[in-house]
């Protein structure tokens, strides 16, 4: 049996998660690996869970590395003719198939393969290679065609991100999900939603992997990009999640915009609401909501989008959207009074009186409210009267820090806004039964520059 323990009590993981370094260059991107050719391999693994559990799990990896879940995350560019070789490790046939991506093709490589019902499979120590060209920009996944109901509840599945043709990092202006301008972002994360049923987990690690009856499936673990809260806020490649490498913690600034990448990767609808502002949807199964079929990037681009504050990728599709965060219509001036000492600040590059109803495209403030006091608005109590959340500044600023009792706060070291991210169904906020887990992350809304 291939188990371990591991004992964090969820206020120690939290300091771990929010020491860490909070720094993201612009226009920062996914973490995967790039292609067009890709050479992966599978093995069997135990993941961490945050209950102090382990589940044994199958997963995809890159040759010479570790195997991951989810697999590693491959970033193509639209156009590019992809090559994916897989050699397999586990006791039982294994494939990949590629949901979206016309004419895939497969090839024996090595040792033996057979053909299956969905793709050509890599037997135990067999090698495959599959190829398709990647013509649609967009969020998709891939997984096992190979006994789907069980091996992708086992942990063979991951994230394919296609960019578009033209498609540059460190030019804004080149920097879209689709090739279109309304699709052009200032940073980019992905949310794949996944669950598993323990259960299942422990019959295969067992060696009862024949005898799972998936009739009675019962899913007690809920991930975020293959991590359970609160290890969903440690950062990419801790050492302690060594098959687990990719966060979900979510860092911007007022008024950038964040591309949201969704996969429903499970066999479960998963109901996940942004706090803080309605989302942008723009695409769906990697095609622009859009009244030009072809999804020019010259056409009118998503223009039959909608906004929406809950996002529901059903199993096996993609959702993208576009979230920003501005204190627009708040009420108050997230950065104090401007005549107060250490509050300084302008509006759209105004002092005083700047024009209402504008954004400021740097600050992310309402200047309709540019000086308008929060006392004025509610009234403030004294320490003596509030609880002090350990993420709280001491102030209610943005960028600002107050007094705090004793032992309190101490966790937001750049006087962040913060917002959860979770699913909306409360059963998935459990790990194993222990609440506070499961699908759940947040939003850092950190100080403009």
């Amino acid at each position: 049996m291939n188990r371990t323990i591991r004992r964090f009590g969820a206020g120690a993981l939290l300091v771990i998660a929010l020491l860490c370094p909070w720094t993201r260059s612009a226009g920062a991107g996914i973490l995967g690996i790039t292609g067009p050719t890709f050479n992966l391999t599978t093995g069997a693994v135990s993941i961490s869970t945050p209950d102090g559990d382990s589940v044994l799990i199958w997963a995809y990896g890159p040759s010479g590395g570790p195997v991951q879940y989810p697999g590693p995350t491959l970033i193509v560019t639209q156009g590019q003719t992809v090559e994916v070789t897989l050699t397999n490790t586990l006791p039982q046939p294994v494939s990949i198939v590629f949901p979206g991506q016309g004419a895939v093709t497969a090839m024996p490589v090595a040792g033996p393969t057979a053909a299956g019902l969905l793709a050509l499979e890599a037997n135990t120590g067999g090698t495959v290679k599959y190829s398709f060209v990647a013509s649609q920009p967009g969020t998709y996944m891939y997984h096992s065609g190979t006994r789907p109901e069980l091996q992708v509840e086992m942990g063979l599945l991951g994230a394919l991100i296609v960019r578009p043709t033209g498609f540059d990092q460190n030019d804004p202006t080149k920097r879209t999900a689709y090739g279109h301008q309304a699709t052009a972002y200032d940073d980019e994360y992905l949310m794949l939603l996944s669950e598993m049923d323990p259960n299942i987990h422990d019959l295969v690690d067992f060696g009862f992997a024949d005898f799972v009856d998936n009739t009675t499936f019962f899913p007690k673990f809920w991930f975020i990009n293959g991590r359970n809260a609160v290890d969903t806020l440690q950062w990419d490649n801790v050492a302690f999640l060594p098959n687990q490498p990719y966060s979900s913690l979510v860092i911007t600034q007022p008024g950038k915009k964040v591309l949201i990448r969704f996969i429903g990767a499970g066999r479960d609808l998963h109901a996940f609401h942004p706090h803080g502002n309605h989302a942008f949807l723009m695409a769906v199964d990697g095609r622009m909501i859009s009244s030009d079929p072809t999804n020019s990037p010259t056409g009118p681009g998503p223009d039959v989008a909608t906004e929406d504050y809950t996002f529901t990728p059903t199993p096996g599709s993609t959702m993208d959207a576009i979230f920003s965060w501005t204190s627009k219509g708040l009420g108050w001036d997230i950065y104090g009074d401007p005549t107060e000492a250490g509050f300084g600040h302008t509006c759209n590059g105004e002092a005083v009186n700047p024009t209402p109803g504008v954004i400021d495209p740097a600050s992310g403030e309402d200047c309709t409210y540019h000086g308008v006091r929060l006392d004025s608005k509610v009234v403030l109590p004294g320490l003596q009267d509030i609880t002090i959340g350990a993420t709280y500044s001491g102030s209610p600023f943005l960028g600002h820090f107050g007094e705090l009792p004793p032992g309190e706060g101490g966790l937001n070291p750049f006087g962040a806004f913060f917002f959860p991210w979770h699913n909306h169904n409360e059963k998935t906020l459990l790990n194993n039964d222990i609440f506070l887990g499961g699908m759940l992350t947040f939003v850092l809304i950190a100080p403009g520059p």
